[in-house]
């Protein structure tokens, strides 16, 4: 713990000597960080996805790194401290976890999740209402998870996961009939409905729509790479072959017979 505390301390003390001799450093605020920021954080998701320890250690340390520079930011501002950060947090922490530091029991991670939602609408300085948390900036699949997430946790679900592929039945039948109408406006509408029943769907057998389309992108490009490098090979050029000769090659590459496929 010690060895903990004194990096810590240590990395506090770098980040005063940056904000004050830097010239880079110096004129940053929480304004001109904020791309940085999201930047940061996609990257340690994408150290996530490629399951490398070391990725995620480099790129935690980054957005610790942009942590520790808004605290700073705001003790300049008398405003609050990373001392007021930590603190906060732990008191969120133990208010929300009342199986751990109070008298309530659980039965398993679900409940622990609602009572979690349930907590946060009763604190002092919580949100008005249950989906007023979910940030505006968030990517629009990860927005419709979150909504899901947060509207379960106050019991509004289905009784049965399975009744969810009914709603998705529903939402591709409303779109193939607005397709027949070609209104650009109402089928986007509609495509809208039909992503956010197949997020829930998603959710509701613990499959993250985001990693899961992530996976997609990635097999994609590595079975188009596949494609790009076979033609090169043979001479061809990817624009004057027949759609028959590229799906020849393609499912060279979903079989696995190229390396990169």
């Amino acid at each position: 713990m010690q060895e903990k505390t004194e990096a810590f301390a240590r990395l506090l003390d770098i980040m005063d000597e940056l904000r004050e001799k830097c010239p880079w450093d110096r004129k940053q605020t929480n304004e001109s960080l904020r791309t940085h920021t999201i930047e940061e954080t996609y990257e340690l998701a994408d150290a996530i996805l490629s399951g490398s320890d070391e990725s995620i250690r480099k790129e935690l340390g980054d957005l610790l790194l942009h942590i520790v520079f808004y605290s700073k930011i705001g003790e300049e501002k008398q405003a609050f401290s990373i001392k007021d950060v930590i603190n906060s947090l732990i008191e969120k922490l133990i208010y929300r976890h009342p199986h751990i530091f109070g008298d309530t029991t659980v039965k398993d991670a679900a409940e622990v999740e609602q009572n979690w939602e349930k907590l946060k609408t009763k604190e002092k300085d919580g949100n008005k209402s249950v989906l007023s948390g979910v940030p505006d900036a968030l990517p629009a699949m990860v927005k419709a998870n979150r909504i899901q997430d947060k509207a379960r946790g106050m019991g509004f679900d289905w009784e049965y996961r399975e009744q969810v592929w009914e709603k998705v039945q529903e939402e591709l039948a409303e779109l193939k009939t607005e397709m027949v109408n070609n209104d650009q406006e109402t089928m986007e509408d509609e495509f809208g409905d039909l992503f956010f029943s197949l997020i829930n769907a998603a959710r509701l057998y613990g499959i993250n729509p985001e990693n899961a389309l992530e996976r997609t992108n990635q097999k994609f490009i590595k079975r188009f790479n596949y494609l790009e490098k076979q033609t090169i090979q043979k001479g061809l050029d990817l624009k004057e072959m027949s759609l028959e000769e590229m799906d020849q090659i393609w499912e060279e590459a979903k079989s696995g017979n190229g390396k990169d496929g």
